[in-house]
This record gives C-alpha cells, structure tokens and sequence, in this order.
C-alpha cells in the first residue's frame, strides 16, 4: 500500500516505540485499547465533543470511521498524521496525532495523544510525544510546538513540562457540555533543541513530503 499510499510506509522509531500510521488491521487491534478504556468514565481529559462517552460497540465504530476520513483529509494546507504507538512486541498501546494547518507559512504543529489505561504511568507519554517532536522539528524543521490540557490533567502537563513546554496563556472549552479552562503550553525550537535525542529514527519521509506541501 505504500506505493499509493506512502504514509503507510512513514514510521518512527524510538529504542522502545514504533509510531506508524496504522492499517485497517492495526485500527482493528486498536479499537481493542479503547473498548478496554483509556481513562477513568468519572473524569474527562478531552474536550466535546466526548468520544469516549460513547457507550461499546458504537465508540469504537465511530472512532475507525473517523480514522479513515482523515486519510483522505491529509492536504498540503492541513494535515493530521494519526500515529499507531506500539511497543517492540508490536502490542498496540495508544496513538499520538501530529497536526498543522499552513504549516509552510508558521512553522507550527500541534499534538493529541491516548493511551489505553493499562499502558499509562510508565513514561510511555513523554516517549511517544518525544518521537512526533522529533519528526515535527529535525525533519520538517518546525519552529514551535504547542499543547493544551485541561488544568486537572497532571499527566499531559508533566510530560510538557518535562520536554521543555512553558505555558503559554489559557483557554476555555467545553467539557461534557460544561465550561471549563485549559493551560496553553508552548515548546519553541530553542528549547526543543536543548532536549534534543540522537536516538530516534525516522523512515518513509521522502513519498510523504509532497502530500503535506514539504516538496520545496
């Protein structure tokens, strides 16, 4: 699939990670994570609308569906690269999004990330971002990152914290219908640098490049 598709063949590669794009296959094991869950059902990381909300089997379905309408959605002014995170046995554990829209004119992405609760508090976070940052700042040469957490979301804001993120300002969302702030988190190349790891590989860029406007 990669000769029509080439984000299929894009990887990266970190000493205890592989993110990939994920086949049907991999969304099907996937799909497995989230029914188990990824988070307490009493409490809510994301803002609305609240997918994981959705009673078993429906959530799944709609979140595989919303999968396959970003492959087509992928452009050269906004793209989203929805990474697969496995482990070195291939387990699958969660996925982290890398996302831009005029991406050539800013020099900005951002990040979304899940983890299947039994894979949570063991670094695996600061693992996966660690990679997607890897790939947004060495090989597509991005100036700033940014990140955005609800303010009871300790762990997303350790792992900022702890990649050299400095919040950046709030915003309010709406979570499960309610008003509630974020805390803005904001990692400029700079500090990216100061961080940065001679242990992450990357593979499969070069067929990628023209569909995300890189082809200059």
């Amino acid at each position: 699939m990669g000769r029509t598709w080439p984000f299929f063949d894009l990887l990266v590669r970190t000493p205890i990670l592989e993110l990939r794009i994920p086949d049907d296959g991999l969304l099907d094991r996937l799909a497995v994570v989230i029914k188990a869950g990824i988070h307490d059902p009493e409490w809510m990381p994301f803002d609305d609308p609240p997918w994981t909300d959705e009673p078993s089997p429906d959530r799944e379905r709609t979140w595989i569906a919303r999968q396959w309408a970003a492959r087509a959605a992928i452009n050269p002014d906004a793209w989203r690269l929805r990474f697969a995170v496995v482990d070195q046995a291939g387990t699958p554990l969660g996925m982290q999004d890398l996302f831009s829209s005029n991406f050539i004119a800013l020099r900005t992405v951002g990040t979304y990330s899940w983890l299947g609760q039994a894979h949570q508090g063991r670094g695996i976070g600061k693992e996966m971002r660690s990679a997607v940052l890897h790939l947004a700042f060495e090989t597509f040469g991005a100036e700033r990152a940014e990140s955005s957490a609800f303010d009871d979301n300790i762990a997303s804001a350790g792992v900022s914290s702890a990649l050299g993120y400095k919040p950046n300002g709030h915003e309010w969302a709406l979570r499960r219908g309610r008003p509630d702030r974020m805390t803005r988190y904001l990692l400029q190349r700079e500090d990216w640098q100061q961080g940065r790891r001679d242990d992450i590989t990357i593979f499969g860029v070069a067929m990628c490049r023209p569909h995300l406007g890189l082809n200059t």
